[in-house]
């Protein structure tokens, strides 16, 4: 399912009718190993438990999730969860999954505009960031080129291996 054309994909809000898809694009992404913190064993998400994630989604004002489709199939999705305290109210972090055929295509990149888009109007929201892998040198790119810059690192915060480690990198971009 090679998308050569981003014109070509739909960015849309997320319904609970798509958890299995979403499940299905979770699992193959972490089965991947290269830039997720859970191994496959470790992720044991049900349809049901995805689907109460997306109802919890949709019920909070400062949360948003939306997916792509390509020929009416989910083929990735991008999640915004905001801070529970006061203070942080003002922030949120995003995490994206696509799935591997479908990437280097301007999917990735659609989605998080259309992110980011959302939390410009957002009332509330000033700031999205984001944590990824120092190993994930398309996502930092892509990252840098919609206008975030790295706020700080956690070194060594990923081991994957005897004297094998990756360092969490902090981005951020201000909305308003």
């Amino acid at each position: 399912m090679l998308i050569k054309q981003e014109n070509k994909a739909r960015i849309r809000t997320v319904c609970v009718e798509d958890a299995e898809a979403i499940l299905q694009i979770h699992r193959e992404v972490i089965s991947e190993h290269d830039y997720f913190i859970a191994l496959p064993n470790e992720f044991n998400k049900t349809i049901e438990d995805h689907q109460k994630w997306i109802r919890n989604i949709l019920k909070h004002e400062r949360e948003t999730m939306f997916v792509a489709e390509y020929k009416n199939n989910v083929v990735g999705w991008i999640v915004f969860r905001s801070q529970e305290r006061m203070r942080m109210h003002h922030i949120g972090s995003f995490a994206i999954m696509l799935k591997k055929e479908c990437r280097n295509n301007g999917i990735g990149k659609l989605m998080i505009q259309k992110l980011l888009t959302w939390a410009e109007k957002h009332p509330v929201i000033e700031k999205v960031t984001l944590g990824t892998f120092s190993t994930n040198t398309r996502a930092i790119e892509l990252y840098r080129k919609l206008g975030f810059v790295e706020e700080g690192r956690k070194i060594r915060e990923f081991k994957l291996g005897n004297d094998e480690y990756v360092d969490d990198v902090l981005m951020f971009k201000l909305v308003k």
